[in-house]
């Protein structure tokens, strides 16, 4: 089953899940979308620890959710797109509350790797936009709009209008 958290909103000629059930297909198991993020942006994520293979795919060896600074095994950070079996659900059961005093999905996708089930980390094509802040709906909001042919002319000019005045001043 998938898993899309509505806060994540990802552009792509083709479609973040659609990328992810096609890689799906060739591997099985688990499958996290995943993005590089700055190194001090690591702990507002769940981080892979995974074998690069230099493609779109990693294979995990390990997950953890938001490591304190300068301990995440790396910069991949888990976006809100999952493709998991109904394990999951049991090992949701299993787990005691973690980073920020919840239940976090990260914990149980991790007991699967405990548990010698494969993971693998979707590096996905496309634009994220993080509209959990106020700035990445914003932003999300207006990239759409630009994208959409009987939008973009009347909300470039009116663009231009409002920034033009305060790049003037500068």
């Amino acid at each position: 089953f998938a898993v899309m958290l509505p806060d994540d909103v990802i552009a792509g000629e083709t479609g973040c899940l659609k990328q992810m059930v096609d890689a799906y297909e060739e591997t099985g198991g688990a499958m996290v979308a995943t993005m590089e993020v700055a190194p001090e942006a690591t702990s507002s994520y769940g981080i892979l620890d995974a074998v690069n293979d230099g493609n779109n795919l990693v294979k995990a060896k390990g997950m953890v959710e938001k490591p304190a600074a300068g301990t995440a095994p790396s910069n991949l950070a888990v976006i809100g797109r999952y493709i998991l079996t109904p394990k999951v659900m049991n090992n949701l059961s299993k787990i005691s509350t973690g980073a920020g005093g919840e239940l976090q999905l990260t914990d149980a996708i991790a007991m699967e790797l405990e548990e010698g089930r494969d993971i693998f980390g979707y590096r996905f094509e496309g634009q994220r936009y993080d509209c959990g802040s106020k700035a990445g709906f914003l932003q999300a909001t207006v990239a759409f709009a630009l994208s959409r042919p009987e939008l973009r002319d009347d909300l470039s000019a009116y663009l231009r209008d409002i920034v033009a005045p305060q790049i003037a001043a500068e």
